[in-house]
């Protein structure tokens, strides 16, 4: 039950424009689902959607480590690349920019890829920090976030 309301959800927030946890509630309970605010909080945690800004300028959530596939997710993180304006290094550290309202979004998957030379990121609205293990990986890392997103 809980995979198909995920499931259901990511499927939501692709299809709309959904701006608060109401509203998606709302949504999934007329769809049949009983949920609270809490389970949905739970959920957008768990599935790592965060809000974005959209290309009109409006507050909505995305689900930025999944592109959606015939009710299916995956990794691919491909759909980014338009949205990332240049990246720059500068000793252990990256910095992209990126659209306006993008950052946090691709932030947020970078930090989920799992490489290990990545200690973390910061994100504002157009701008990201990569903080790189060590000088000696950072173009290593420039590389690998160029072709994985």
């Amino acid at each position: 039950m809980k995979k198909r309301r995920q499931d259901d959800l990511l499927s939501l927030i692709h299809r709309e424009k959904i701006k608060t946890q109401e509203e998606l509630t709302e949504r999934l309970i007329q769809m049949g689902y009983t949920v609270t605010q809490a389970t949905i909080s739970r959920d957008i945690k768990e599935l790592k959607i965060v809000k974005t800004t959209d290309e009109n300028g409006e507050i909505c959530y995305c689900a930025p480590r999944a592109e959606f596939h015939n009710g299916k997710t995956s990794t691919h993180l491909g759909f980014f690349k338009s949205m990332i304006l240049s990246v720059e290094s500068s000793v252990n550290i990256l910095v992209i920019h990126t659209a306006v309202g993008m950052a946090q979004g691709i932030a947020a998957s970078i930090d989920h890829l799992g490489n290990h030379d990545i200690l973390g990121t910061i994100a504002g609205d157009d701008t990201i920090m990569v903080v790189c293990r060590s000088p000696e990986v950072t173009e290593r890392v420039s590389q690998y976030l160029k072709t994985h997103l």
